[in-house]
């Protein structure tokens, strides 16, 4: 007997849930528009690597200016549009559909844009800044170190040792998106122990042709091949204008990149989380099992109707980090439950996606399989989200400690 064919409603179900300005909502469907017509079906050019890859990307990123939808997150300074962070979750969100469309779109490191911008000395700015914004340079972030627990930070036991002229560093780094990088941030000791740790690390850019800096080895995560690479910094020697922001300033320099970088990780999952919601509703819909639509099973029912629940509430979340760190305001606390909530959201809406596909969402026919292994990742990343748990706890407790009759604001 013949599957019947059955008409998918256009509309989706997982809009925004406030209504958007004309013209953001405009811009936002054009990128959900671009990703879904020229992004998604070149993933599979972009996975295979080398030059097929280099190539397709570069044709992505020229549509992407051509349509006016490069650069959408950055601010004036740096030739964007000066979109307000709030505003550019319901973008990103769209860019997010497309593990590569933060890459295509350049966003993807507005983080370091922003920090070069505000902490780095002119030359290595003049250097490096102008590439980046345009998608021609590739930078990478060191601060994991392998035998090291990444969420205690003061255990780094890379070390940069002042010279009379610059500076040596000694040590390893991994999970260090190295293998295509044209720099790499370091975070280093270079004060002695005892020195408080928010005054002891300072950063440094390491250009990563310089002598002593080499790839160990390539990391690959659950199985999926992608960039991560261990890396090892033997007697490595910059000069001073290499210094990210003061000495000692490290963890302060660190902390700002966290507050914004967890906020547009997690804006992104939520696009994650979107398409495999849309991918498991669609195939309730086109595969019958014992003579019915799998959509009408009850079980089926309650796989979307959690996956809804589990997407709306870390895209309010979500909402409410960028609207604090917009703010300027101490935002660690919402923040880091945005970057849990819409982490779980997606490893949990990824379950039942693949669950409702089968055996087929098991394998590379859908692109679910990749998605799930990427995405356990995710409750990793930027902290693990025991630590996110435990310090968000600790802090919400702590306001009730002086008086228990009294209402603290911590909502």
């Amino acid at each position: 007997m013949n599957t019947p064919t059955i008409e998918i409603p256009h509309q989706p179900t997982l809009d925004d849930p406030f209504s958007l300005p004309g013209r953001l909502q405009e811009l936002r469907d054009r990128v959900r528009q671009f990703i879904r017509s020229e992004v998604i079906p070149a993933e599979p050019a972009l996975i295979s690597g080398g030059s097929t890859a280099q190539t397709a990307l570069r044709a992505l990123q020229d549509k992407a200016r051509a349509n006016g939808l490069w650069g959408l997150s950055h601010p004036s300074e740096l030739g964007g549009r000066d979109m307000p962070l709030t505003d550019y979750v319901h973008l990103g969100e769209a860019e997010g559909e497309s593990e590569f469309g933060p890459t295509v779109l350049g966003s993807e490191h507005l983080l370091d844009a922003l920090m070069l911008s505000r902490h780095a000395r002119p030359t290595v700015r003049q250097r490096y800044l102008p590439g980046l914004l345009d998608g021609l340079v590739t930078p990478c972030y060191g601060m994991s170190e392998p035998g090291r627990s990444g969420s205690d930070p003061s255990l780094m036991t890379t070390r940069a040792q002042q010279t009379s002229d610059g500076w040596v560093i000694r040590g390893s780094k991994w999970f260090s998106r190295a293998a295509h990088a044209d720099f790499i941030t370091v975070m280093c000791r270079t004060e002695p122990m005892g020195v408080p740790n928010s005054q002891a690390f300072t950063m440094f850019l390491v250009p990563t042709e310089t002598p002593g800096f080499r790839a160990v080895r390539e990391l690959s995560v659950l199985g999926t091949e992608g960039d991560h690479r261990e890396v090892r910094l033997d007697d490595v020697r910059v000069p001073d204008d290499c210094m990210i922001g003061e000495r000692g300033a490290g963890f302060a320099v660190a902390g700002e990149r966290l507050d914004l970088g967890r906020t547009l990780r997690a804006i992104q999952w939520l696009g994650q989380s979107r398409r495999a919601f849309d991918l498991m509703c669609r195939r309730l819909h086109q595969r019958t099992a014992f003579r019915e639509p799998l959509a009408a099973k009850q079980l089926m029912q309650q796989h979307v109707f959690d996956s809804y629940t589990d997407i709306q509430a870390a895209r309010s979340q979500v909402l409410r980090a960028a609207a604090a760190v917009q703010s300027g305001r101490r935002a660690y606390a919402d923040v880091a439950t945005a970057k849990v909530l819409a982490s779980r959201a997606l490893c949990q809406v990824l379950d039942r996606a693949v669950q409702v596909h089968g055996a087929e969402g098991l394998i590379d026919d859908t692109p679910l399989s990749r998605m799930y292994r990427k995405a356990r990742a995710t409750r990793i990343y930027d902290g693990p989200d025991e630590l996110h748990v435990h310090t968000v706890a600790k802090r919400l407790l702590r306001a009730y400690e002086p008086d228990p009759a009294a209402e603290p604001d911590v909502f």
